[in-house]
């Protein structure tokens, strides 16, 4: 079972400066814990998905709204 740590709010921050946020929150994450993550919709989302998928970790959409999107990230759950 995964443990929520906390929102990261990365909306309105530009690339690639979101996708270096998002990995330096991410390398101190407990293995099986989440992370809920906002971000603008377009290259900032894109971007993070891409590393995300890199870095092996998974996501769920929980929040899609028409400028910004709501995810949940966990690392090391099948």
């Amino acid at each position: 079972m995964s443990k929520d740590i906390g929102i990261l709010d990365l909306k309105n921050i530009p690339c690639p400066l979101n996708v270096v946020k998002c990995k330096l929150f991410l390398e101190k994450l407990p293995l099986k814990d989440s992370l809920i993550i906002e971000l603008d919709k377009g290259e900032p989302e894109e971007m993070v998905f891409k590393t995300l998928a890199q870095l092996g970790y998974r996501k769920e959409i929980l929040v899609n709204e028409q400028s910004w999107i709501r995810i949940s990230v966990v690392y090391g759950v099948a």
